[in-house]
């Protein structure tokens, strides 16, 4: 990664063309359908001048609420990447190769599986079963792989750790494979639903509960950014500037939490989207500093996230593809590509 920021206005730029880029890709998302619409008309229904319209229907009602949860999602995850790249020095760390995401996947799990085994009813009277609830399980799971991958990240190399929490990931999915076990036949195919991830699950009632965590989360980064970046220079370093490296790894930890969890507790375990975003936005701007990453790997994040969203919802003759095929598609040639090329991996193997 390049050391210091290029001079000159290109990140600024970037990330305008980023920006126009994602702009028109969510326009096509609201356009694009089995009923098309005109961009016309697509204001038309942004406007909301006519509750009653078709126009108002489709793009409030259906496609809004997944272009905006595709940006947020892809955002979030995006920014999370770059934060566990950042703590673990580790080009190919991020909520899911680390399996924070897995564990926030069976966190949500343990919270829908008790529906079957307690009764919906007893957990919606305490308000377990609910947004709420399955919230709250994901950033538990999420928060007991991130514990682990933090106190292990300090007594094994870059390789082992991706081993490692690939490892985590393995057994988080086994978990939840016999837990599925315990439940009906419609609850595990709603999970298993789930489990391909999705950003049209997604409806406005979601967003109060999403919203509050997902910017606490970025709030969190964007005042981070200084000391990450020179954590990157290693511990020692960091410690000469100031800045209290074990408080700070419990922020970035806490901050990742605040991100990954929601969206995979409503999306599902989006893969690649996290992994990948932070080299491209480091190759757009020529940098490596959080401060000037952060917005360009947010948007970026948004950008993949709603470009793999359009594809899968084409107006396809038939609907067998998922999101999360689509980004492998797509990031699996970036990570054989670091991999091959990744001096840190390299030396690592030797």
């Amino acid at each position: 990664m390049p050391s210091v920021m290029r001079s000159g206005t290109r990140p600024l730029y970037a990330l305008l063309a980023v920006l126009l880029v994602l702009a028109g890709v969510a326009l096509a998302s609201l356009s694009i359908g089995h009923e098309p619409l005109s961009p016309a008309r697509v204001l038309h229904g942004l406007a909301g001048l006519d509750p009653a319209s078709a126009e108002y229907r489709i793009v409030h009602g259906l496609r809004l609420p997944r272009v905006l949860a595709a940006v947020a999602g892809g955002g979030a995850l995006g920014v999370a990447g770059l934060l566990m790249q950042t703590l673990f020095r580790n080009p190919l760390a991020d909520a899911w190769s680390l399996g924070l995401m897995a564990g926030g996947q069976f966190g949500a799990a343990l919270v829908v599986v008790a529906g079957a085994v307690v009764g919906p009813a007893a957990l919606q009277a305490l308000g377990v079963f609910s947004s709420v609830g399955i919230v709250a399980g994901s950033a538990l799971g999420t928060l007991g792989v991130a514990l682990a991958m933090g106190a292990m990240a300090r007594r094994v190399g870059t390789v082992t750790l991706l081993v490692l929490g690939l490892m985590l990931g393995f057994l988080a999915q086994g978990l939840i494979g016999v837990l599925l076990h315990f439940t009906n036949r419609t609850q595990s195919r709603i999970f298993a639903s789930w489990n391909d991830a999705t950003f049209a699950s997604v409806v406005w009632p979601d967003f109060a509960i999403w919203a509050p965590p997902l910017l606490a989360g970025l709030a969190l980064a964007v005042w981070l950014g200084k000391p990450l970046t020179a954590l990157l220079l290693g511990d020692t370093y960091a410690a000469s500037l100031g800045v209290d490296v074990a408080r700070l790894r419990r922020r970035v930890l806490a901050a990742t939490i605040l991100l990954a969890a929601p969206v995979t507790a409503f999306c599902g375990p989006v893969a690649f989207v996290g992994l990948i975003t932070p080299h491209l936005a480091r190759g757009l701007l020529g940098s490596a500093r959080i401060g000037a990453l952060l917005p360009a790997t947010f948007a970026l994040g948004a950008l993949l996230a709603l470009v793999a969203d359009l594809v899968v919802h084409l107006p396809w003759r038939q609907h067998f593809l998922h999101l999360n095929a689509i980004l492998a598609i797509i990031g699996a040639p970036v990570v054989i590509g670091l991999l091959l090329t990744a001096r840190s991996l390299r030396a690592a193997e030797r």
